[in-house]
């Protein structure tokens, strides 16, 4: 398509090895302007990452704009809570730069997060929502105990609805996303994007050193749902059976709040616990398996991305590889069942050494042709183009 005007909507700062969401940003920046289109992003982000994404992304060439979140206390937040949920990282300022460069007219407005779609409700003619999970899914099985945990779960579903059946366009990162989003706005156009990944970024080894005891291990973020369960059922379910098998191997959890969220749990256990590293790299390839068995969380999960990527063995549930479309023992051990994930982990660490490459191999080739951040963004180009066509029309 010809170069379109888009002003893009970022909830943070696009880092290549920032946060999952923030991985995706600095490919689809990136790759916007790579292909010759006049962007301006408009990103929520702390001095920190705003730094380091200028240095990135230098003004010369990007027009990436940041703001802080604004902030907001006492009952006047609470009620705007209430009334929007999640919105309060954006700021009226950053609402009224979207509607200026909206002014014109020639500009398609791309809200990237669902949560975004507070600042675009003056656009919706002329807006692309982004989803990257549902809380619908997600939350759909929770019965909160307390006033305020079921209050936060109506809010919440109320919202994710509401801004759902606002838009007209809306993207998914998955098929699963699409389907649900469909039955809650049955005119909408919906689209499945893979999320884009570049894998060009990932060192890939295939071939680990033998002769130190092998490590399983989960890196993650586990103030995020997903993450925390998923840590929960491998120290308290699944290590101590693969421990019996395999006494030799080694227990590593590494990521935000590890030993926080976490610490209570592994009383007892023999487990290396790594909080808030600056780096994460040197981390997986310490790993012989990544071992990740979420509950319910919809989306795409960078983490397994992330680790077929780098030449890491995966196991984990279907729920991990939502979106590309790994097969059993061929890209990874996937089951949903204890004993499952257990016997495909201690098969993984008892196969030969050209069989474990084989496996990597197949599974980078994977994220490389499911992830390709060029093929993402083609197919929102004709999104663009579909949303200038009408607002051109008379």
């Amino acid at each position: 398509m010809k170069p379109a005007r888009v002003v893009l909507v970022l909830p943070d700062a696009p880092l290549p090895f920032g946060n999952a969401a923030a991985r995706w940003f600095y490919a689809l920046l990136r790759g916007l302007v790579d292909r010759g289109h006049k962007v301006t992003a408009l990103v929520v982000a702390e001095p920190a990452d705003a730094d380091r994404s200028r240095e990135l992304f230098p003004s010369d060439r990007f027009d990436v704009r940041y703001h802080r979140p604004p902030v907001r206390s006492g009952k006047f937040r609470k009620l705007e809570s209430l009334i929007y949920p999640y919105s309060y990282i954006y700021s009226r300022g950053f609402i009224r730069e979207i509607d200026e460069l909206m002014r014109s007219g020639d500009a398609a407005l791309h809200l990237e997060q669902l949560w975004s779609g507070w600042t675009g409700l003056a656009h919706v003619d002329r807006s692309v929502l982004n989803i990257h999970y549902l809380y619908d899914i997600d939350i759909a099985d929770e019965r909160p105990t307390t006033f305020e945990g079921r209050l936060r779960r109506a809010t919440t579903f109320r919202g994710e609805r509401a801004l759902l059946r606002r838009y007209h366009v809306i993207t998914t990162l998955t098929d699963r996303l699409s389907q649900r989003t469909r039955e809650i706005n049955k005119n909408a156009q919906v689209t499945t994007v893979p999320l884009g990944f570049d894998s060009s970024l990932y060192r890939f080894e295939p071939e680990k050193p033998r002769g130190e005891p092998p490590v399983v291990g989960l890196i993650g973020s586990f103030g995020w749902g997903p993450s925390y369960t998923a840590a929960k059922r491998l120290i308290e379910r699944l290590w101590p059976e693969i421990q019996k098998r395999r006494p030799d191997a080694r227990l590593m959890i590494v990521g935000r709040k590890a030993k926080r969220a976490l610490g209570e749990l592994t009383n007892g256990v023999d487990v290396e616990l790594v909080e808030d590293v600056a780096d994460i790299i040197p981390y997986w390839s310490k790993l012989d398996v990544l071992l990740y068995a979420p509950g319910r969380g919809s989306g795409m999960k960078v983490k397994v991305l992330e680790a077929m990527a780098l030449g890491v063995d995966v196991v984990t549930t279907s729920e991990g590889v939502e979106g590309i479309d790994a097969i059993d023992r061929v890209h990874a051990g996937i089951a949903d069942d204890d004993q499952g994930l257990i016997d495909r982990t201690i098969e993984i660490l008892s196969a030969a050494q050209s069989t474990r490459i084989d496996r990597r191999n197949r599974a980078r080739s994977l994220v490389e042709s499911t992830c390709d951040p060029t093929r993402s963004i083609e197919i929102l180009e004709q999104i663009y183009e579909k949303i200038l066509a009408k607002k051109s029309k008379p």
